[in-house]
């Protein structure tokens, strides 16, 4: 029966650019995925082109309603894209830094992903329906040192644990001091040499592409190779 399951690997693209550094990071683990599961389903979900807000505090998802128990019950642009992330078999996300922290569409996305299968019963305190390996790609203006500094890391710390309580402990992949701009010369951004980020994108950033497709063939062979740790939601047993 394992032979006729097709593998599903998804990559959640926080970043309003659909070709830039955190969108070919994201292209790579999928491809990493592909080599080392030939026949699995991949796929790359561009979050600024779809419609939706953060968590509403509606509470249907703590309803004693078992239809709407664990589940979000907004109907918007992500309704049925939170249903598919969900159920697939490897996710990776992945996010700029704006302002020491994850975009607001990342954020806003893991609010409405993350807090139905939390709930605020003694037992059992989450309800996540599968229990799959994750990622969090970042990309950084930053240097890696900065990113100390300022606590940037810290900061994306507290995400990551609820990614790691509701789903699975994330690997982490940093891209640090990317190059940003696709002609520096019409900017005003002299704090930052051209020729210096030239020079990173062109010797690090194919080694955290490599870092990248590395982790996504890692993840798949992890998942191809366990049982799915899949939990019935909203079976008595599950509670």
């Amino acid at each position: 029966m394992e032979g006729k399951l097709k593998m599903k690997v998804t990559a959640v693209n926080g970043s309003p650019r659909k070709n830039w550094n955190t969108a070919k990071l994201l292209q790579a683990f999928l491809d990493g995925a592909k080599e080392a599961q030939p026949n699995v389903e991949t796929e790359i979900i561009h979050l600024y082109d779809l419609q939706y807000t953060g968590c509403r505090s509606c509470f249907a998802c703590k309803s004693v309603n078992d239809k709407l128990f664990g589940r979000c019950a907004v109907h918007d642009g992500i309704y049925d894209i939170l249903e598919e992330v969900s159920c697939a078999d490897v996710v990776a996300f992945g996010s700029p830094i704006y302002f020491g922290e994850m975009t607001g569409q990342l954020k806003s996305f893991l609010e409405r992903l993350l807090f139905p299968y939390y709930t605020y019963q003694k037992e059992p305190r989450y309800v996540t329906p599968k229990r799959m390996p994750t990622c969090m790609i970042y990309t950084s203006n930053a240097d890696q040192k900065a990113m100390h500094t300022m606590k940037f890391d810290i900061a994306l710390e507290n995400m990551q644990r609820w990614v790691a309580d509701v789903l699975t402990e994330p690997e982490i992949i940093q891209s640090y001091s990317t190059y940003q701009f696709m002609d520096y010369s019409k900017v005003r951004a002299d704090r930052f040499s051209e020729e210096e980020r030239a020079k990173i994108r062109s010797e690090q950033f194919p080694l955290d592409l490599q870092k990248s497709f590395d982790t996504g063939r890692k993840l798949t062979l992890r998942a191809k190779n366990s049982n799915g740790s899949v939990v019935l939601r909203h079976s008595m047993d599950s509670r």
